[in-house]
């Protein structure tokens, strides 16, 4: 059970339209938010994080100063301000471009117009990262869980080990990409109680990651969980046929992932 409910969050919202800060504003309202502070750029969401620490920034993708992905990238580089959690609000459809935004670590991404039952799910996620909840393993001590995390981004690293942590697990060792994880996981391959990667990467994908492991190695016992933003149905069946536990998307939920890790490490 959470201590902390929907209706207790302060929330900084980034909106450059007054229309559509106001709408937003009114849909939060709706779902019991009283504590709202709407700004319209980027320069005015940063002075006022100086003095205020919201549980919860909502933005805009397009800001007139700079982009929310530049304004995010910033606050993960802030030690202060690192573990606010970040969601999106955008009209964007284009894979590319939001592609870096979930590399940076969003906790949720919703379409612009969306529909309540999408804001009060991203609601529940922030919910999990401001108050967490360890996850309960029959056969494991969620404290002694070794796991192998690999992704080419520092930010998505340090998203998905600030994840894993508030789970309880603490024992994570973190690789650059699919080769710098194929040569731990060689060296002590009984080390490890779970391989978390994602997919696009260089010198060595989560893919070839993965067939490495369940082929070169002949290792079909480690559980393989891939954290990944590509929506290629073709490369996603392929990594199926490789051989991965499960595949979780980029923004993830954290009830999403426990429930993953329950299913892969109980199995």
């Amino acid at each position: 059970m959470h201590s902390v409910n929907i209706c207790d969050l302060a929330i900084l919202l980034i909106e450059p339209s007054s229309t559509q800060l106001k709408v937003i504003m009114q849909h939060l309202r709706q779902e019991g938010i009283s504590n709202i502070e709407g700004v319209h750029n980027a320069g005015e969401a940063l002075a006022m994080l100086q003095n205020h620490r919201p549980d919860l920034i909502i933005s805009s993708l397009y800001l007139p100063d700079m982009t929310a992905t530049d304004l995010l990238e910033r606050i993960k580089h802030d030690d202060a301000l690192s573990e606010i959690p970040f969601m999106l609000i955008s009209s964007e459809s284009s894979h590319k471009v939001l592609d870096a935004i979930r590399q940076a670590g969003v906790v949720a991404i919703l379409p612009k117009p969306f529909a309540p039952r999408d804001l009060k799910n991203a609601l529940r996620t922030t919910i999990e990262f401001i108050d967490p909840q360890e996850i309960d393993l029959e056969h494991y001590d969620i404290e002694n869980v070794r796991v192998l995390v690999v992704d080419d981004s520092s930010l998505a690293r340090k998203h998905i080990c600030r994840v894993l942590n508030n789970m309880g697990i603490v024992r994570i060792t973190q690789a650059v990409d699919g080769k710098q994880a194929a040569e731990l996981f060689t060296e002590a391959q009984d080390q490890f109680d779970l391989i978390i990667t994602d997919l696009n990467m260089p010198i060595m994908d989560g893919q070839e990651l993965i067939q490495f492991i369940r082929h070169d190695l002949g290792n079909s016992i480690i559980p393989i969980l891939m954290v990944t933003s590509e929506d290629n149905q073709t490369r996603l069946s392929n990594v199926h046929k490789a051989g991965v536990s499960a595949i979780c998307d980029k923004p993830f939920d954290p009830q999403t992932v426990k429930e993953m890790l329950f299913r892969v490490l109980e199995a």
